[in-house]
């Protein structure tokens, strides 16, 4: 399944937004990669296996899931997820990415790349279908959530 979406972060017609500075979100985004646990929920544990420039590598528990994620760092501009597959899953990827069309107008895209089938053999399809739609709007809101989370952290002045 492929699945991508852009949300917003900046507003200039929405007066109640404060606005993220670029710095702010990459720090965000970046906590998200490195602190999962405070973005996500059932996360028991989480490890950094190895670190390198641009590079690391970490390991999180998940209830009875454990995940490997290999995480690439585009410093101010990406964060790139790629889950090996493990004994309950098949893996993927997720690419988070500023973009900003426009001096101080900036977006998060985040694409997803799973094993997950957007439909099925004839006698499936329907719920193959459904679960897709059911997984894509999961994503969806914890992106939100996650936006949300990187909104508070700056306004704390966590994130400079």
């Amino acid at each position: 399944m492929h699945y991508e979406h852009l949300i917003q972060i900046n507003d200039a017609n929405n007066p109640t937004l404060i606005p993220l500075s670029r710095r702010q979100l990459w720090l965000g985004l970046l906590r998200r990669a490195e602190r999962p646990q405070e973005f996500l929920i059932g996360v028991e544990r989480v490890e950094i296996m190895e670190r390198s420039a641009g590079y690391f590598e970490r390991d999180m528990q998940l209830g009875k899931l454990q995940v490997c994620d290999h995480i690439t760092l585009e410093e101010d501009v990406s964060v790139h997820f790629e889950t090996q597959p493990g004994e309950n899953h098949d893996g993927g990827s997720l690419l988070m990415r500023i973009e900003e069309p426009q001096p101080g107008d900036l977006f998060v895209r985040f694409v997803y790349q799973t094993s997950l089938p957007e439909t099925g053999p004839m006698d499936t399809e329907a719920g193959d279908a459904y679960f897709a739609s059911y997984v894509k709007a999961a994503y969806r809101d914890t992106d939100i959530d996650s936006i949300r989370k990187i909104r508070a952290l700056a306004e704390t002045g966590e994130l400079g």
